[in-house]
């Protein structure tokens, strides 16, 4: 395998019960294939697999096991022309939730590396195990591919710590690690690069206020290029309302229902972050169905879409405040970049601030990077599609690159 022809890099994303993948040539940024292998274990999983330019391909059978499901993404590959063993990829780039405090860039992964990521395991229980095991497989399916972990924590690793810690004991909150990490990282780092590239700027001459909406959702403040504060925190549950997580919430919620509900820690972690949010405010966690049931008056819709503006309103101001000077907010994933009335409702109010909406350009949908304010406001308001995938490529391929 030469330098030369080594462009293409492979991006895992292993969850529990299902692995993403894309095959992607930095030396373009052309994405070679996508797929998703889902229900994994279950007697019903399903493959499906896209190659550039062809048909999708899709198939229901059992997948035992993550090392099944990747021999499966595989064998797709190698069908195209595009197998593991292939001269011209250059590394798996794997997605890594948790990175704690040591991971601030991606890393060549080894056994040191594989050992941190479990000692991080009590932290993020749903997803490091995950992400360790499509690892561990892909490095059987292909033992000489260099490996490299991108985390999601690595961009917040620049909070100072005075937004990172809590106001707890120090000596407890160090021994436990018990401090504000963030999530969504990749795609705030690249959104909110992206973001200054559309204003025609350096990234370190730009703040923006980045707002990750999916099911999961994010706020971050970005100095310069560099994150000065994040609403998600020890775990993704923190900060925004989103699809199934309540976001901020008094603590003493969970001490009340421990002892006047008689619910287990068990039984209140999964109503927090199974049971809350926009699916325990109105039963929806799409925000189509949610903002069409508003039009045909449904109050309880209305008030959980409500609930969701007023705590994305509150972070847009504290980070304002954070930053002191703010050049844009930028909308981004599933929601921010698809709901227009979620993005009114967020500016609208905010003009103080220096936030507007141009009604016209924000009702446009468009899969393309745009500013949907009017050339008067102070502050730009932007939609910028998130490419996760694309920034863990490039980060991993920077890293193997000669």
């Amino acid at each position: 395998m030469t330098a030369t022809t080594a462009t293409r890099v492979l991006v895992l994303n292993s969850g529990s019960s299902s692995v993403k993948y894309q095959l992607l040539d930095m030396a373009d940024g052309a994405r070679l294939a996508v797929g998703l292998v889902e229900r994994i274990g279950e007697t019903s999983s399903r493959l499906a697999h896209t190659p550039a330019g062809g048909a999708r391909r899709e198939r229901e059978a059992p997948i035992a096991d993550h090392e099944a499901a990747l021999k499966a993404v595989a064998n797709e590959l190698a069908s195209d022309g595009l197998g593991l063993d292939s001269p011209g990829l250059a590394a798996i780039g794997h997605r890594v939730v948790h990175g704690g405090q040591k991971f601030t860039a991606p890393t060549v992964i080894d056994d040191a590396v594989l050992a941190e990521i479990e000692r991080l395991v009590p932290v993020a229980p749903l997803h490091n195990p995950a992400n360790l095991t499509g690892i561990k497989t892909a490095q059987t399916l292909n033992p000489d591919l260099p490996q490299v972990a991108v985390f999601d924590t690595a961009f917040h690793t620049t909070m100072p710590e005075h937004a990172a810690r809590y106001a707890i004991d120090t000596e407890t909150a160090d021994e436990h690690r018990v401090r504000r990490y963030g999530f969504h990282g990749t795609s705030h780092a690249y959104v909110s690069r992206k973001t200054a590239e559309l204003l025609d700027k350096d990234p370190s001459e730009v703040n923006v206020i980045v707002l990750h909406l999916g099911n999961g959702a994010s706020a971050s403040a970005v100095a310069g290029g560099r994150c000065v504060d994040t609403s998600m925190g020890l775990t993704p549950l923190e900060g925004l309302v989103m699809g199934t997580r309540s976001g901020d919430i008094d603590p003493a919620v969970i001490f009340h229902l421990s002892r006047v509900a008689g619910k287990s820690i068990d039984e209140i972690d999964t109503l927090l972050n199974k049971r809350s949010g926009l699916i325990g405010l109105c039963g929806d966690n799409d925000m189509r169905e949610i903002v069409r049931r508003i039009d045909e008056g449904d109050e309880r819709a209305k008030l959980a879409f409500d609930i969701y503006i007023h705590r994305l309103k509150k972070y847009i101001g504290a980070y304002s405040a954070v930053l002191g000077t703010v050049d844009a907010v930028a909308f981004t994933a599933g929601i921010g970049e698809n709901s227009a009335p979620v993005r009114e409702a967020a500016v609208t109010g905010l003009e103080e601030l220096g936030l507007a909406l141009d009604a016209e350009l924000n009702a446009v949908r468009s899969d393309q990077a745009r500013v949907i304010s009017p050339q008067y406001a102070r502050v730009a308001v932007a939609v910028v599609p998130t490419d996760e995938e694309l920034e863990i490529a490039a980060q991993a391929y920077a890293l193997v690159s000669p």
